[in-house]
């Protein structure tokens, strides 16, 4: 692909998976040989670690007027073959950019969750303002097929100019698990990633964890958000405090993987849920709730188990079982080379050809 000029955006390096994923598309291309350029509105650094010296990184100030002038001056001084953004806010943000200056035809935005993951007003707006949205960037990216379908009939997204690419997997240095034995040699342990919101339902995975036969087992919490305390009152109130251990939010995780036996998802929707594949790519065995990424990335039950979501009782069951039986982890971890970085930034590569060759 011939080098491009490209200026990746989106609210901060903050710690969630799509700012994660940005900020690893955007090292990749530099690694490419692209020139990258990445505007955030406020500093942040969880995932700043994964955002290459290689890229320039530019901060518009947390206004959302300041950040839409900011955005606005920077595409007009640096004149990017093409700009992306990811998350609702920021996609707005940007299409407003790129209509002041004349940069519509060269904007892609793209989608890493519902309605209720983005739960802050205008983020909601952006939602609301789908249709228009894609109808004037050049195209709209999916990171699911169930998130595509969902845009698409939920919040008529153009279909036309709505595509799909699955998020890539990051992986540590640590070597994942080779065999079953190794993984029953570990410790009996859980663990669960993500943000502390309402539809992560993590008071519904310590419920669970309370039901489970295997009363040896631990459960490990990676991440951070607003309804920790309620979190935490469901751990005391199902008098599971001593096996319990909320870790916070890492950033490299990678450690906490080579400890668990397996990894648990208990989300009431997921658009993709990148945890999930950097599970299989550590071989871990999987349990999660049915929702559409993880059962994409699942393949619908091939690669780990799917329970129904809200179903404390099977999902107890299911944990038991795995954690009885985590299987072969090499399926697993050939499934995870499904999502990686380099396939990710060969189809953003082809959908930048695309938006800058067509009529």
């Amino acid at each position: 692909m011939t080098p491009r000029k490209l200026l990746f955006y989106t609210h901060a390096l903050a710690g969630g998976g799509a700012e994660r994923v940005f900020a690893a598309l955007a090292s990749g291309m530099a690694a490419r040989g692209h020139e990258v350029l990445f505007a955030v509105d406020f500093e942040a650094e969880e995932n700043r670690p994964y955002l290459s010296p290689d890229v320039r990184l530019f901060v518009l100030g947390r206004n959302h007027a300041r950040a839409v002038t900011g955005l606005a001056r920077l595409l007009r001084r640096e004149k990017p073959d093409v700009t992306l953004s990811a998350l609702s806010i920021s996609n707005l943000k940007h299409v407003l950019a790129a209509l002041l200056t004349g940069r519509l035809g060269r904007a892609i935005l793209s989608y890493h969750g519902y309605w209720v993951s983005e739960p802050q007003f205008l983020s909601r707006v952006s939602y609301a303002l789908t249709p228009f949205l894609t109808w004037l960037a050049a195209r709209t990216v999916c990171v699911s097929a169930g998130l595509k379908t969902y845009l698409i009939f939920h919040f008529a997204s153009v279909p036309g100019r709505t595509v799909m690419i699955y998020n890539p997997v990051l992986t540590g240095p640590l070597p994942p698990a080779s065999t079953a034995r190794e993984l029953l040699s570990r410790p009996p342990v859980l663990l669960a990633s993500g943000r502390m919101v309402s539809y992560k339902n993590l008071p519904l995975l310590i419920r669970a964890f309370a039901r489970m036969n295997r009363t040896d087992a631990e459960l490990l919490i990676l991440g951070d958000g607003p309804e920790r305390p309620a979190i935490e009152a469901e751990i005391n109130r199902q008098h599971v405090a001593d096996r319990v251990k909320l870790l916070g939010y890492i950033a490299e995780p990678w450690e906490i993987y080579a400890h668990a036996r397996c990894f648990v998802l208990s989300s009431d929707s997921e658009a993709f849920g990148l945890v999930v594949v950097e599970a299989l790519a550590n071989g871990l065995s999987v349990v999660s709730t049915n929702c559409d990424g993880p059962r994409e990335i699942l393949d619908r039950g091939r690669y780990g188990w799917l329970v129904p979501a809200g179903d404390e009782k099977a999902l107890a069951v299911a944990l038991d079982a795995a954690l009885d039986d985590p299987s072969d982890p090499r399926p697993r971890i050939e499934r995870a080379k499904s999502f990686s970085l380099d396939k990710a930034l060969a189809a953003y590569e082809a959908l930048i050809e695309e938006v800058l060759t067509r009529p």
